[in-house]
């Protein structure tokens, strides 16, 4: 009877020690007597009690961010730049051997590459080309990080703190812009305007009826607003006299 105990206590013993089960996103290196056997999973996994030891890796996307670090950038800025990395265990046995905490090495040197990165560029560089200093820090680090077996997604600066004097500065900056870009387009403005009424006035010259037609028109505006005051207009043949008069070269045709 206490054989037969002690035979089941040692069943449920072994199947404790010896069974385990991985999710679909993980994977165990094995080590048999301190040497790598291979990596196994998803589903049951069979170990030698005492013999075998399992480490659990996960495959999963990791989102990883970065303590915000200090900067001085090339023209000697001070800011505060913080990032985001995304990276993934390619193969669970360099993750497991060639470096001991790997989300730790990730982390230290994420750091010291944005820092390094970062103090390379000017503020208007950290400022308008994120995209290009994302994808120099990828780069960097997926090379530093391959032979760990980790494979580098995506690298995203989030935030760049400015000091408060250099906010107030780029905000003046940018008002005067605004108010430059203002003056501009009112200058284009006038100058097209008086194109157009340069254009309006050769046409008046060559055909003087136009000016009449005009006249009628802004005539029948102004009845159209239910005004009170009453516009005669006079014809220009009237008139016609006294300009050849006042006009020297017109007396000269007649001379």
């Amino acid at each position: 009877m206490y054989t037969l105990i002690a035979i089941v206590i040692l069943i449920i013993f072994f199947l404790s020690v010896a069974l385990r089960i991985l999710n679909e996103y993980e994977r165990g290196v094995i080590f048999r007597l301190g040497r790598v056997i291979k990596a196994k999973g998803p589903g049951l996994i069979i170990l030698i009690p005492l013999i075998d030891k399992m480490v659990k890796v996960s495959l999963r996307l990791v989102a990883m961010d970065v303590d915000p670090q200090d900067v001085i950038s090339r023209d000697n800025v001070s800011v505060k730049v913080n990032a985001v990395i995304y990276f993934r265990v390619i193969d669970p046995i360099k993750a497991v051997i060639e470096v001991e905490n790997y989300s730790y090495a990730m982390s230290q040197l994420a750091q010291t590459t944005l820092r390094s990165v970062c103090g390379q560029a000017e503020l208007d560089d950290l400022l308008s080309e994120r995209e290009k200093i994302n994808d120099h820090l990828q780069e960097i680090l997926d090379t530093h990080t391959d032979p760990w077996g980790i494979k580098v997604a995506n690298v995203e600066l989030k935030h760049i703190d400015l000091p408060q004097e250099m906010q107030r500065s780029m905000a003046k900056q940018a008002e005067a812009e605004r108010e430059r870009r203002a003056k501009v387009i009112n200058a284009d403005g006038e100058y097209q305007a008086a194109a157009k009424l340069a254009e309006a006035s050769e046409i008046i010259r060559d055909h003087p009826m136009a000016l009449q037609l005009r006249y009628l028109q802004t005539m029948r505006e102004i009845s159209s607003e239910q005004n009170t005051t009453t516009i005669f207009p006079f014809p220009l043949e009237l008139f016609k006299p006294f300009l050849h008069k006042l006009d020297p070269g017109e007396a000269d045709k007649d001379d």
